[in-house]
């Protein structure tokens, strides 16, 4: 055990660190639904924050070490999630060359990058609720998308956790009971 959590958390961060993976793959890469990527940092939290505790295998102990181990593990599965988003759309934001779809017209006529997100949002018919949010050019609309791209890392880290926590409490309401001396393990049979 290490002083704050359980060496079973430790190792269910990393559980949740790759199941973050490989649903940002197969939800923000592979088929691009963010939404179902945001959404699943919920369920994702929950089983997080009740697998650090069976892995730990706390069948006694205090309440706050149960919620500390989901907390810690659902914490770093957010944060898996936050940054695996920001990295997907750094590297679409930044790598933008114009090209469209040739059902959608031409490609667009901007430099790599930020303008080319900006132009291609223009393109989309954003232009005013851009211009209503104060965003005028390449400069402010970065400034604008890096600020909602943040918003949405803090509330998947939020879902992850708060989903954590409910996986912690329920494991500490339902969770396996120590065996009692004098048993084999099994409800009221003698040894």
């Amino acid at each position: 055990m290490t002083r704050f959590v359980d060496r079973g958390a430790v190792v269910a961060a990393w559980v949740g660190v790759g199941m973050a993976v490989t649903i940002g793959v197969s939800f923000v890469l592979v088929i691009p639904i963010e939404p179902v990527f945001w959404y699943l940092a919920i369920p994702s939290g929950l089983m997080i924050g009740y697998y650090a505790n069976a892995r730990s295998e706390r069948g006694a102990g205090p309440w706050r070490r149960i919620v500390a181990n989901g907390l810690f593990a659902g914490l770093v599965t957010g944060l898996a999630f936050a940054a695996l988003l920001l990295v997907v759309k750094a590297l679409f934001f930044y790598a933008d060359n114009g090209y469209r779809d040739p059902g959608l017209g031409t490609r667009l006529d901007c430099a790599s990058g930020p303008e080319c997100v900006y132009e291609r949002y223009l393109a989309d018919g954003r232009g005013a609720a851009l211009v209503e949010a104060g965003v005028t050019d390449a400069d402010s609309f970065t400034a604008f998308y890096w600020g909602q791209q943040a918003s949405t890392a803090a509330v998947l880290i939020g879902y992850a956790f708060g989903g954590s926590l409910g996986g912690a409490l329920i494991y500490g309401a339902v969770r396996p009971k120590p065996a009692r001396p004098g048993t084999d393990g099994a409800e009221g049979s003698p040894a």
